[in-house]
């Protein structure tokens, strides 16, 4: 977390140095004012754009996924329902994850509504978040 902060008070010192150097008085004079003020702004809108990039990046993936078996007990969610589950993860629809598991898409719907009474959700997008709460989906 502190690394990048401390890059970007580096590139910003070297900046600030760099200006010094280059004499941006003289830069201000020879060029006008507006386009030394818009060369200066450039630099840190990157340097800004560059900081968020680099904080917001998110961690790679485990390379081993752990599923908790514990709560997919206690939770009494059976290899089916968890079939389900997988499809609603992957974005599928009901008529797509019947075809995967070769069953009728009222069969999905079932199995669809006792996974979100057991999760205690009520929708798809709220059992896929409280599924990877749970450690039960990467």
């Amino acid at each position: 977390m502190w690394k990048p902060v401390l890059l970007y008070a580096v590139a910003l010192a070297i900046g600030v140095f760099a200006l010094e150097w280059l004499q941006y008085r003289y830069l201000a004079r020879a060029f006008g004012i507006e386009i030394f003020l818009l060369l200066v702004a450039l630099g840190f809108a990157g340097l800004g754009a560059w900081l968020a990039v680099t904080l917001t990046r998110r961690a790679p993936a485990p390379d081993g996924f752990v599923r908790n078996e514990a709560a997919l007990a206690s939770l009494a969610i059976t290899p089916r329902e968890y079939e389900v589950l997988e499809g609603l993860v992957s974005g599928a629809s009901n008529k797509q994850i019947a075809r995967r598991l070769a069953c009728s898409p009222n069969t999905v719907k079932t199995h669809a509504a006792s996974l979100y009474r057991k999760l205690e959700v009520t929708g798809r997008v709220g059992a896929i978040e409280k599924a990877r709460f749970l450690s039960l989906i990467p």
